[in-house]
Formats: C-alpha cells, sequence, structure tokens
C-alpha cells in the first residue's frame, strides 16, 4: 500500500501541470497559426516589417506588415478578426487572440529590458526613453 501511495504522489502532484507553458503556447501559435506565421509580415516581436518593395506606374512603393505590439487588446481583437490588406483571417478563437496578444506584449517588454541594459552598459548616450 505505501509502494503504491509513493507511485501516485508523484502523478497527482503533476497532473495539473501542462505540457507547454503559456509562452511556449503563445510563441508556436504566433510562428504558425494556420500555416502563415505572424512573424513572416510583422517581425519577430510584432515591430513590423518590410515585406515587398515594387515599382507601380514608375513610383516606387513598399508593401509592410504594421507595428502590432503597440495596440490595446481590444484594437488587436478587432483587426485580427477582419480582412484588411492582404491580411489572411485564420479565425482564431479568443482565448488564441489572447495568447498571441500576451506573446507580443511580453517579447515587447523583453526588447524594451534588454535596450535599457544596453545603455545602462554605454552611459554615454544620451536617455532615450524611461529605463
Amino acid at each position: 500500500m505505501k509502494l503504491l501511495f509513493i507511485l501516485l504522489v508523484p502523478i497527482f502532484l503533476y497532473s495539473d501541470t501542462t505540457f507547454i507553458t503559456p509562452m511556449e503556447y503563445a510563441s508556436q501559435l504566433y510562428k504558425n497559426p494556420r500555416g502563415i506565421g505572424c512573424q513572416l509580415c510583422h517581425g519577430d516581436n510584432g515591430e513590423g516589417k518590410v515585406i515587398a518593395k515594387y515599382s507601380h506606374k514608375n513610383q516606387k512603393k513598399v508593401f509592410e506588415g504594421p507595428v502590432i505590439n503597440n495596440l490595446n487588446f481590444d484594437k488587436f481583437y478587432k483587426v485580427l478578426n477582419k480582412r484588411k490588406r492582404g491580411m489572411p483571417r485564420y479565425f482564431l478563437t479568443k482565448k488564441e487572440v489572447q495568447a498571441l496578444y500576451f506573446y507580443l506584449q511580453e517579447k515587447k517588454q523583453e526588447t524594451e529590458d534588454e535596450w535599457c541594459l544596453w545603455k545602462k552598459r554605454f552611459s554615454s548616450f544620451k536617455k532615450i526613453s524611461n529605463c
């Protein structure tokens, strides 16, 4: 009986844990939601990205994926649920949209923290933002 108890306790202790963390789930969702990853057009951290440069009627044009890591959740949710200028509809659930938003906010914070660390190491630079 004691042996059975000892063998089953670890199973019960870890049964509430998931296979991956919320950040890992969100990262995978960002990189491949429904076949085309968000990072291909919006950059690794949602900072925006140039997709193509082309000429049309002798005018140079640029097709860009816009910055999406600076949107509030309501705007982010609305933009994801309507088709606009090459943005595919992914038909994501609200939980998936929340996970993507969480991912972008975490990545944005990580980038800002790294930037602040870099600036502190090279203190001869003027203060550019709040760190």
